[in-house]
């Protein structure tokens, strides 16, 4: 086993399983007795937290999806008075109505602790610089990678996201020796190093820990190649936690350990719901451990991946996640549904409802083109006046979504229609 942040990384399985039984049972008991949606979602499962006997008995509580989160919006998930909830992160939502996550000071201190503990698997080590490129505010990115590299006792570096050429002056003025940032946004800094004439190999960046959007070995290659740095996964989602529910050791390299002790995972068949072997290709659902103000129980993430066995750490790992059992896309890091753009595409007046969206890759970036029809009343207009519209659209995605993409305006009839489900998305990225 590597060198430990904490000694439950190393724990026996038995340990560990019965540590997630004791854990799982309080956070049962907590949730039915402090939340009204979960108490009524129990009882008209027939579940009751007394239920729960053994691990597997988990199997017999509902899931929990977005639609609850926003069904309750805001504060209506959480367990404890509003007036202990310290924080509020929220990720964004499909109809204007983001999920929203809280957190009393404990939670606060633990996701430090886990944040802490994944950088230290990562290679981060006391003293380290660490460069924050991940976008602070509502989304968790930045402030998770922030606090709990000050907690592992870091130098923090809080740029966030953006001003490409700053980045890269900063990261030769500071020589950070750790830069926590997407994976599609670390290669454009490498892009940024190379128009300037420089050496990105150079610089003093040893480690990369890289999460918020789906990533392959070859881009960890290209990464590490570009920056003759380590690179390493991050995973994480707001409605869990943040950032720091499963780490990659830099050690192993082999997929991200699941911080077991705090989170408990399971995988599903997306269709039907049921439990699958560790191993099976499925839908990964997590239950909280030690949330205080939001307790989630049965998540289902959408993502789909495997649970393997441990090898760095005592811990469960995750495969790379190769997709998402919904429709949502992940663009640089920024989560987009189609129904977000149709809002912005139903707000301009001269475009019709009929569109595709075409999401291809150049290099290791991920692009979209929105393909949209003008409406039949427009359809005299010169090419100055669609380049306007689609300046138009491009402006409101970009504010309102967080995007930059193409706008391609089509003649009337151009996209295809559908008699059932409308094809919405025709994804060009190499599998």
């Amino acid at each position: 086993m590597a060198q430990a942040y904490q000694p439950i990384e190393t724990a026996s399985r038995d340990e560990i399983a019965a540590l997630q039984l004791e854990r799982l049972r309080q956070t049962l008991r907590h949730t039915y007795a402090n939340v009204a949606h979960y108490r009524a979602k129990f009882d008209a499962a027939g579940a009751h937290p007394d239920d729960l006997k053994t691990l597997a008995d988990l199997a017999k509580f509902p899931f929990t999806t977005k639609q609850d989160l926003r069904e309750n919006y805001p504060f209506g998930m959480f367990a404890v008075p509003r007036e202990k909830v310290v924080r509020v992160h929220a990720s964004s939502g499909t109809t204007g109505k983001p999920t929203v996550v809280g957190y009393t000071q404990n939670d606060i201190d633990t996701w430090a602790t886990l944040m802490a503990r994944s950088i230290h698997a990562a290679g981060g080590r006391p003293g380290d610089k660490v460069h924050v490129s991940y976008g602070y505010g509502l989304f968790t990115g930045g402030l998770g990678a922030h606090y709990g590299a000050e907690r592992l006792g870091c130098t923090v570096i809080p740029f966030g996201g953006g001003q490409t050429e700053r980045q890269v002056q900063l990261i030769l003025d500071f020589e950070p020796d750790i830069i926590m940032v997407t994976p599609s946004y670390v290669l454009a800094i490498a892009d940024e190093f190379q128009r300037q004439g420089l050496d990105a190999t150079k610089s003093s960046l040893r480690l990369g820990i890289h999460g918020a959007e789906p990533w392959t070995n070859e881009m960890r290659t290209e990464i590490e190649r570009r920056f003759g740095m380590q690179a390493v996964d991050i995973y994480g989602l707001s409605e869990v936690m943040g950032p720091g529910v499963a780490q990659e050791c830099v050690e192993s390299k082999d997929g991200p350990v699941i911080w077991e002790d705090h989170f408990y995972p399971e995988i599903i068949d997306p269709n039907t719901g049921e439990v699958l072997p560790d191993g099976e290709l499925g839908e990964l659902v997590f239950t909280s451990l030690t949330k205080e103000a939001l307790p989630i129980i049965r998540y289902r993430t959408r993502d789909l991946t495997r649970l393997l066995p441990p090898t760095s750490r005592s811990m469960r790992r995750i495969a790379k996640i190769t997709g998402r059992s919904d429709d949502m896309l992940i663009i640089r890091g920024v989560n987009v549904f189609p129904s977000q753009i149709e809002e912005q595409i139903l707000k301009m007046a001269k475009l019709s409802p009929h569109y595709q969206l075409e999401v291809s890759r150049e290099g290791h970036l991920d692009t979209m083109t929105v393909n949209v029809e003008i409406k039949p009343e427009f359809a005299t207009a010169t090419a100055a006046e669609k380049e306007y519209v689609a300046h138009e659209l491009q402006h409101h995605i970009k504010s309102y979504i967080g995007i930059s993409t193409r706008v391609d305006i089509k003649a009337v009839g151009d996209i295809e229609r559908s008699l059932g489900k409308a094809r919405r998305v025709i994804d060009k990225r190499p599998k």
